[in-house]
């Protein structure tokens, strides 16, 4: 079983929740993405990127799953600093 790699000794009772919301969304493919993201991420947020991410977390899985594989386009009402992130985290390296 996979999970974060990262403690949540030393984050915030805030981080400390997101961290644990990204790693159990439901949806393993979301876990594994958003987890990740969350272990490299997390501590580094600024106040308004966690905002940004909260109310990212608060999407279903079915409708942002498709949107962060790039199957439908991004609504304006979602795109944020944050969500960019998370793309270029998703997007492989190319030499």
């Amino acid at each position: 079983m996979t999970g974060t790699k990262l403690s949540s000794e030393g984050l915030d009772a805030r981080r400390r929740k997101l961290l644990f919301r990204s790693w159990h969304r439901g949806m393993r493919e979301m876990d594994l993405i958003l987890g990740s993201f969350a272990d490299a991420e997390i501590g580094a947020l600024t106040g308004d990127e966690i905002d940004q991410y909260e109310r990212l977390l608060d999407i279903p899985d079915t409708e942002f799953l498709p949107i962060v594989t790039g199957e439908r386009p991004i609504p304006a009402t979602i795109d944020c600093a944050v969500l960019q992130k998370i793309l270029a985290s998703r997007r492989p390296l190319t030499f």
